[in-house]
């Protein structure tokens, strides 16, 4: 698989899926302040040029703003043409007719570079002359992705460039295959990068976003790192092998054992009472005792001990006289 391919693929899968991850990168980038659930259109991403071939870019619509995002692996010395070839097929494609007149606006664009060097520019820039003579400046924001520590992605909430990250290191994947200590502090940085990721959707309340980012982080590093085993396998078990269940999955998993339970506690009492009555009543009163007893624990910080609880009928009776239920 080429480099273009599995960055590409990954790349378009966020901003076609995963659309929202793109409003803090355009805040960042543009000064912007859109909120996170801000309405967000994607626009037609190919064109065809006039020799037939087809181009493909990410064009989104805010409000009435276009931005124009493009993602390179390699920092490619005609990126500013095309960039601006890009950008007036939308000027086009848009143009709005004033009388007799048309008015062409460029989107907002920049290009986000994955890799880069002491030679990749902070802008790419085109002068334009005009049949007047007059000279205006093309001139579009690159981002490079090397230029973000894993503190100021989450600080940023640049959720989007995670699984980039790595790339940061693949030029050091034998020797960090063969230097046990620099292995580790990749794998560490690795585990704080899961721990701080789980927090922030968690918070955000976007629990299936989880499991999405952590696989595209691991396409990408197995990518990176498919000749060094070790490397690959190690990154693979902090981000995969290892992945906990968020503390909402958690919680909605222990209400509903506990439901379960709930109710043949009071199927239970419902039967020793003899009367249907008395089941459906013993069956919501168990019900809503221990839903209670749940919360009360993990508000108090006690959410270790709600398993046995759920499963140890000796220590839930304790638990309910200790809490006065």
């Amino acid at each position: 698989m080429s480099d273009n391919t599995i960055f590409d693929d990954v790349f378009r899968t966020m901003m076609e899926k995963m659309t929202f991850l793109v409003v803090p990168l355009i805040n960042d980038v543009f000064h912007t302040s859109y909120p996170a659930d801000v309405e967000i259109v994607q626009l037609r991403n190919e064109y065809q040029r006039v020799d037939g071939e087809i181009i493909t870019d990410s064009r989104l619509l805010i409000g009435n703003k276009i931005y124009h995002i493009e993602c390179q692996s390699t920092d490619d010395t005609t990126m500013a043409v095309r960039m601006i070839e890009y950008d007036f097929a939308t000027a086009v494609e848009f143009a709005r007719k004033q009388g007799r007149r048309y008015r062409m606006e460029f989107p907002r664009s920049c290009v986000l570079y994955l890799r880069s060097g002491s030679n990749t520019p902070d802008f790419l820039e085109v002068d334009v002359v005009f049949p007047d003579g007059e000279c205006h400046l093309y001139r579009v924001p690159t981002i490079k992705v090397d230029n973000y520590t894993k503190d100021k992605i989450f600080e940023k909430s640049l959720l989007m460039l995670l699984p980039f990250y790595i790339m940061r290191y693949e030029k050091r994947g034998h020797e960090m295959s063969e230097d046990p200590q620099l292995f580790q502090e990749l794998l560490n940085e690795y585990e704080v990068i899961r721990s701080k990721l789980e927090v922030e959707i968690t918070e955000a309340g976007r629990s299936e976003l989880f499991s999405d980012l952590i696989g595209l982080i691991t396409r990408i590093s197995d990518y990176i790192f498919r000749n060094e085993e070790k490397v690959r396998k190690g990154i693979g078990e902090v981000m995969g092998g290892h992945v906990l269940e968020l503390e909402s999955e958690k919680r909605a998993r222990l209400l509903a054992e506990a439901k379960e339970q709930a109710e043949a506690l009071g199927l239970e009492r419902g039967m020793a009472q003899g009367m249907a009555q008395g089941m459906a009543q013993g069956m919501a009163q168990g019900e809503e005792r221990l839903s209670v007893l749940i919360n009360r624990l993990i508000l108090d910080g006690r959410g270790d001990e709600i398993q046995k609880v759920v499963t140890d009928k000796e220590m839930r009776e304790a638990m309910y006289r200790e809490y006065q239920l």
